[in-house]
């Protein structure tokens, strides 16, 4: 008998272990999510990543944060944050200071414009999450959030 899994990938052979289709299932569900959540972000053309930037600038407040503690705060690493955040500046969503003594220090910050997209998807992205996760008890949430957090600690 296969399972959901199996059927969703066309999977005929058996998982070599328990843990390769944890994995698997952990890695499809992601995509699945983010998928789904960069359909929510496409009409206002921003990306998911793009949305966690400004999520975690309006979190910063009013001090910003430099390139690299944007970098250390995604929720999802990328390569080259310095160009992440150049396209949001053309975009308008972000602006970076240099700092007053040190003229290689940049901070970012989050604009009117930016803050007005996020106040926009505030209730998009939590329906979405309604509707994705809400069938869920909250125990079995909060028991899936543990064992989520297990699995990372361990690297």
């Amino acid at each position: 008998m296969t399972s959901r899994l199996q059927d969703e990938l066309k999977q005929t052979r058996p998982w070599a272990s328990v843990e390769e289709e944890a994995s698997l299932a952990v890695a499809r569900t992601a995509a699945v999510l983010d998928h789904e959540l960069a359909q929510v972000f496409k009409p206002h053309g921003i990306t998911s990543t793009q949305y966690n930037v400004l999520r975690i600038l309006r979190g910063a407040g009013a001090e910003g944060l430099c390139r690299n503690e944007v970098g250390e705060r995604l929720v999802r690493r990328v390569p080259d944050v310095t160009r992440l955040l150049d396209r949001m500046e053309q975009l308008g969503l972000i602006d970076r200071r240099r700092g007053g003594d040190d003229r290689r220090f940049v901070t970012t910050h989050i604009t009117g414009k930016g803050l007005e997209l996020l106040a926009a998807l505030d209730d998009e992205v939590q329906q979405f999450h309604r509707q994705r996760l809400g069938h869920v008890d909250e125990a079995s949430l909060r028991t899936l959030v543990e064992l989520l957090e297990a699995v990372r600690s361990s690297s």
